[in-house]
């Protein structure tokens, strides 16, 4: 969700449409304010930290970001183009080995210069000579950079979410609970009655059909076969899993994957990340918004694979595949709770008997490791270098979170983290077969 985020997320892309120039420019600004704005409740203190490995500083984002469009585009397209310091080639590439030598990821939080101040510089002489450039190239070049140009404004808003979850990471280390920003808590509504929705068994297809942007580890469109299967009309809730906790779920071996077990032992999970008990007994967590009562009612968030894994084996049930969880999707529209929504966590569901939380409040555990696709090719070039080498090791991740924007879903989206990690905002959905 990408290095962190890039870990997860692949960088290439297909697009077969042609590119509107002006809808063009105006998605890059867009996407660019966005950034900034993200970034804007946080003091250069809060921008320059780096509170874990996996993590990058938000002024790293902010810089890496621009990076990309000063080395994918300008420098490779605009022969007027002067680079702002040739330092950031160095100091700012994330994990393109075709590309040279980079500063050592775990060490970003070291970087006390360029300060905050200089990026800013640095983005808005990007900006400068990006709005130039968009007005003004042509032909064979316009249409190259262009879908580079779309490539970077998903890729931005990649850094978007990581920023945010970043940041909510350094901020729970911090003992005296600080917020991103204030909300007023949210009334409790009840969750949806937990139900099934049945799917039928046969052939499907999944994958991206080659219209408008993908990345390239979402294609291509390919048939699968899928035995009929039974899939929870909504996401397990903070209660449920409770239940989970109460149960011994963390200390019964039994429902553990080995390598999870492990995890478990030498990281001493009782909870998912975030949460804490005080000394009346009453589970709190941690948010964006501050330390806040858990909400029963809520998504349960922040949870690994081994976790997710753990809890549909204590429930008699499994994880769906991907692929089941892509043609279910195809049954709702692409709504949710996305960061457009500002509440930027996971909320309850509400009263529905049908698929709710598909899209937004929290990207969803699948039991299918993260492979190529039948056919996958990546792109050439340093835009496709890391996407085929990533697929090992990790599990897909599905429909976005409430930290994502919502123009930078689709159902076909491929997500991706290692079984351990937690810090995304990830959640679980079970399925069963029929």
């Amino acid at each position: 969700m990408t290095e962190s985020r890039h870990q997860r997320q692949g960088t290439a892309a297909a697009m077969t449409q042609p590119v509107s120039r002006k809808n063009l420019a105006a998605r890059y600004d867009r996407v660019r304010s966005r950034s900034c704005a993200i970034a804007a409740p946080l003091s250069a203190e809060d921008q320059a930290v780096q509170s874990m490995a996996d993590a990058s500083p938000t002024k790293w984002h902010l810089a890496h970001t621009t990076w990309f469009f000063e080395t994918m585009v300008l420098a490779a397209f605009d022969t007027k183009y002067t680079v702002f310091d040739t330092a950031y080639r160095y100091l700012f590439n994330s994990y393109y080995e075709s590309l040279g030598a980079r500063h050592p990821r775990p060490q970003r939080g070291l970087l006390t210069r360029p300060s905050c101040s200089e990026i800013e510089r640095y983005r808005v002489h990007v900006d400068s000579r990006m709005s130039v450039f968009i007005a003004n190239a042509e032909g064979e070049t316009w249409q190259r950079a262009a879908r580079l140009i779309e490539l970077g404004c998903n890729h931005e808003e990649q850094h978007q979410e990581l920023i945010l979850m970043d940041i909510l990471h350094a901020l729970s280390c911090n003992p005296t609970w600080p917020s991103y920003h204030d909300t007023k808590p949210h009334a409790i509504r009840d969750a949806s009655t937990f139900c099934w929705i049945d799917f039928p068994g046969g052939d499907h297809e999944i994958g991206h059909n080659g219209d408008g942007f993908a990345y390239d580890n979402e294609a291509p469109c390919h048939t699968v076969r899928l035995n009929p299967y039974r899939i929870a009309n909504r996401l397990i809730t903070n209660g449920e899993w409770l239940k989970f906790m109460a149960d011994d779920g963390y200390g019964r071996p039994e429902l553990w994957l080995s390598d999870g077990w492990s995890c478990v032992a030498d990281n001493s999970w009782t909870a998912p990340q975030y949460w804490q008990c005080d000394n009346e007994g009453l589970w709190k967590v941690f948010t964006l918004s501050g330390l806040r009562t858990l909400d029963p009612e809520a998504p349960v968030s922040h949870v690994s694979f081994y976790e997710a894994d753990a809890y549909a084996r204590w429930a008699r049930k499994r994880l769906p595949t991907e692929a089941e969880w892509e043609t279910a999707s195809k049954t709702v529209s692409l709504q949710g709770n996305f960061l457009e929504s500002n509440v930027l966590a996971p909320q309850s569901s509400g009263n529905a008997d049908s698929l709710t939380q598909m899209f937004g409040d929290l990207w969803e555990w699948t039991q299918s490791p993260y492979s190529p696709y039948p056919g996958f090719v990546p792109m050439a070039g340093a835009v496709g270098e890391y996407n085929g080498k990533f697929m090992i090791n990790q599990i897909v991740m599905r429909g976005g979170s409430c930290a994502t924007p919502v123009d930078h879903i689709r159902q076909t989206y491929r997500n991706f983290f290692y079984p351990h990690m937690r810090w995304q905002f990830g959640g679980v959905r079970l399925a069963e077969d029929i």
